[in-house]
């Protein structure tokens, strides 16, 4: 059973698959505790008793309900979706093992990406695509774990202050190259700026929030 908290159709508005119609899984439950993060109300698991599928699907407004789903049930409800790319997000959807619905997805026509801070073990299809935002140094003390990065198809950073920055710096230097996407903190001038000459100078690439400029979840 995986905890769902929302489940929409839109389109990936960040990084490599940005423009691409997908359906999003938004998993209940993170221990990170980013205090920027856009979805607090999926931090907790205990709130009270899951909810039917059926109400999450309704879901209008953010909430902390969730519906607890078996794998049988979320993949007969993907396949009435018109994407054919799936989102696993959160919270943290890597507090469970997507082995099963990501292969079975993926065994069905469907592209499969996971976007995770890195600080739990990836239990996913080896054919899906990582998306890893490391979250270092965050409220809930979790630890960045090095297997995270060896797995990462690609870096998603967000970026508010030059010491972001010298974090990424000594990840790389730690872990070897990778596809990076530098993410400004809130879209502010500021970040953004910091965003661009970092990229030019480290031949990285900038990722902007596309689905909030056409707003659309």
């Amino acid at each position: 059973m995986l905890p769902v908290n929302e489940l929409f159709e839109t389109v990936q508005g960040e990084a490599t698959f940005t423009g691409m119609p997908s359906t999003f899984v938004r998993l209940q439950g993170c221990d990170v505790g980013c205090p920027w993060c856009d979805t607090k109300y999926t931090w907790e698991l205990n709130h009270a008793p899951p909810d039917p599928l059926a109400i999450i699907l309704g879901k209008i407004e953010p909430s902390p309900s969730f519906a607890a789903v078996s794998i049988d049930e979320l993949v007969q409800t993907l396949s009435q979706s018109q994407s054919r790319h799936l989102v696993l997000t959160g919270g943290e959807p890597c507090m469970y093992d997507l082995t099963e619905l990501s292969g079975r997805m993926i065994a069905d026509g469907w592209t499969v990406q996971v976007e995770t801070s890195g600080t739990e073990p990836i239990r996913i299809d080896p054919r899906a695509w990582v998306t890893v935002s490391p979250k270092l140094n965050m409220p809930g003390g979790m630890t960045f774990q090095a297997e995270a990065w060896q797995r990462a198809n690609e870096i998603k950073m967000p970026i508010g202050k030059p010491a972001d920055v010298e974090e990424l710096l000594a990840l790389v230097r730690l872990h070897g190259p990778a596809l990076v996407w530098l993410q400004p903190l809130s879209m502010s001038k500021k970040a953004t700026e910091l965003c661009m000459e970092a990229a030019r100078q480290n031949r990285w690439r900038i990722s902007v929030q596309t689905h909030k400029f056409l707003g659309v979840r």
